[in-house]
């Protein structure tokens, strides 16, 4: 059976949100948003080459297995299972969560409310917000243990996200930069339209459409739990496994109170399609 997708009859764009909406995510919920991959790993060249591979995110792996140092480290907690930890999982963190999608969209009401509300009634430290598409690619990809996010779906059509329209101060970082609007590649040539264009033009590209199912397999299919996805080190905290967790089962309210805190705090996988 061949499917439309696979036809390239629709797009790599529609099927993600179709992906998505079966798996019970939707922009209605901030906690189980619509989320959409790093595609590209090249945020420094003046020009965006699609047709080298080298351009592009390794889409077989999770954020957490982008380099082999990160790998091998997250691997190793798993094997240790730190004290601290209550199960044993490679990410502690979750790659789609309520304050990540907040801190995407700060700049763009309502989501300014939303994320200061998330962080106790003012913005974050400056260093901590999102500035630059290529510091959040490092931090993500290989920099900050604490951090495995993926993108949203505005990342490919949404230009004014990247602006700061609003004027809002955002504070300023500790090297002295004050945050206004978000830091393109060299490749935008500073311009936001040409970011989602090119953007857009790299989710639609060969080398995407040829290894899209392996990311599909990491977030919404066989790779999402079980030996499958020990073995893809995409293994995550039990409590991000809302569907898996019967809370009407949990007696205690303590711990289900905790339970639905850490969700709505860190994130859910999404149900398996």
């Amino acid at each position: 059976v061949s499917f439309p997708w696979q036809k390239r009859e629709i797009s790599n764009f529609d099927y993600l949100m179709y992906l998505n909406t079966l798996a019970g995510r939707s922009y209605n919920d901030y906690m189980q948003y619509p989320v959409f991959p790093w595609v590209l790993a090249d945020y420094h060249s003046e020009t965006l080459n699609l047709t080298n591979p080298h351009t592009f995110r390794d889409l077989s792996k999770p954020m957490g297995a982008q380099t082999v140092e990160r790998k091998r480290k997250f691997i190793q907690r798993y094997n240790e299972v730190e004290k601290n930890l209550s199960a044993q999982c490679h990410y502690c963190t979750h790659y789609s969560s309520a304050i990540i999608v907040a801190s995407y969209l700060v700049r763009m009401e309502p989501f300014t409310q939303t994320f200061c509300s998330l962080q106790g009634g003012s913005f974050d430290v400056a260093d901590r917000m999102f500035h630059s598409v290529k510091s959040t690619w490092e931090s993500a990809s290989r920099d900050n243990m604490s951090d495995v996010r993926e993108l949203i779906p505005e990342f490919f059509y949404l230009p004014e996200f990247l602006t700061n329209a609003n004027h809002f101060e955002l504070g300023c970082m500790q090297d002295g930069t004050l945050l206004g609007d978000v830091q393109l590649p060299p490749w935008a040539d500073g311009d936001p339209h040409k970011f989602i264009l090119l953007h857009r033009q790299a989710l639609e590209s060969d080398y995407v459409s040829a290894h899209l199912h392996r990311w599909i397999d990491l977030i919404f299919g066989h790779k999402q739990h079980g030996s499958a996805a020990v073995e893809a080190v995409n293994t995550y905290h039990p409590y991000f496994y809302g569907d898996k967790m019967d809370l009407n089962n949990i007696k205690d309210p303590l711990i289900k109170s905790t339970i639905l805190g850490f969700i709505s705090n860190f994130g859910q996988i999404p149900k398996q399609v």
